[in-house]
């Protein structure tokens, strides 16, 4: 008979309870703890053999040792002989290094493929990629489950007016606005954004009429909060009215936090619990948390029955 086994990283304890309260699901947490130099050391206190094990861990800060958790987690389940192993990472790291952008630089992503496969991943679900094509990276099945219906739920019940826009921080991101701006009925703007370096970033033109409307900025991650800031400024100076934000994956990397409750040009930021919000981060009230437990869920609960999971992705 088969049997379904959730197994819980450190990097996001919270997301795992709630996906576990949501399938009816123990939730087995590992012994990981650390040896005098570092090493992580993992010991699975439960009888998976046979099992449909899913593991879930997202990549975030510290993302090196959350990685090297997953794997080592991994590893300790495919020897103890579970039937299957489903990586669940609801952030997945080192997803924007996803092609060589100069000589001899890394496909990062690809690495993290490799060493998943090889450690004895036999599927991947995470949630919102920054590169959708790291699919493609894989030679097992790989799931990229979108955020969007639970961003879109709080918006329409909170955020929606009539002359509400989508904005894309920058070109890349204009596909993603376009399905928010379909689903929301509301016209489509985009920043032109100049790079002067990793992680800074310049906002220049805004291109479309913003003047007298509410304005969400719509993107996959926040990081530093510099794209964001700027774009909110920018948006600001070509007359726009109330100013919102929304992203899958709230990185928060330093000094986002400051940078987000500093800037009066923003009413509203809108972050998932794929990565944990810091204590810092609790304590700014324009930071909102939506639970994406729900969705990830029903994809472990429909992977676990062999059903289609095709309505996930939109």
């Amino acid at each position: 008979m088969r049997r379904i086994v959730l197994v819980s990283g450190s990097s996001n304890p919270s997301l795992s309870k709630k996906i576990s309260e949501f399938l009816d699901v123990p939730l087995v947490n590992p012994q990981l703890r650390k040896f005098a130099n570092g090493e992580i050391y993992c010991e699975i206190e439960k009888n998976v053999r046979g099992a449909d094990v899913f593991v879930i861990q997202s990549t975030c800060s510290p993302v090196n040792d959350s990685l090297m958790e997953l794997l080592i987690m991994i590893d300790a389940l495919k020897r103890a002989s579970a039937a299957s192993i489903t990586a669940v990472m609801p952030n997945y790291g080192y997803a924007r290094q996803d092609r060589k952008s100069a000589p001899r630089t890394p496909i990062t992503a690809k690495l993290i493929a490799d060493m998943l496969t090889v450690a004895g991943a036999s599927r991947v679900v995470t949630m919102d990629l920054h590169a959708g094509q790291i699919q493609g990276f894989y030679n097992i099945p790989f799931d990229n489950i979108f955020a969007s219906p639970v961003i879109l739920d709080y918006v329409n019940k909170n955020l929606k007016s009539s002359n509400l826009i989508c904005i894309s921080p920058d070109a890349g991101g204009v596909e993603r606005v376009r399905h928010f701006a379909k689903k929301l009925s509301t016209d489509l703007a985009m920043i032109d954004k100049r790079r002067t370096g990793p992680n800074v970033a310049e906002a220049m033109n805004v291109i479309g009429d913003v003047n007298g409307r509410d304005c969400i900025i719509i993107d996959d991650m926040i990081d530093t909060a510099g794209t964001l800031v700027q774009a909110a400024i920018a948006l600001k100076k070509n007359g726009a009215n109330k100013i919102y934000a929304a992203a899958t994956h709230g990185v928060f990397s330093d000094p986002a936090i400051k940078r987000i409750a500093e800037c009066a040009e923003l009413e509203e930021v809108i972050v998932t619990d794929t990565i944990p919000l810091s204590e810092e981060g609790r304590k700014v009230s324009k930071i909102k948390v939506l639970s994406t437990a729900d969705i990830l869920a029903k994809a472990i609960h429909r992977t676990f029955n062999h059903d289609s999971v095709s309505s996930l992705f939109i």
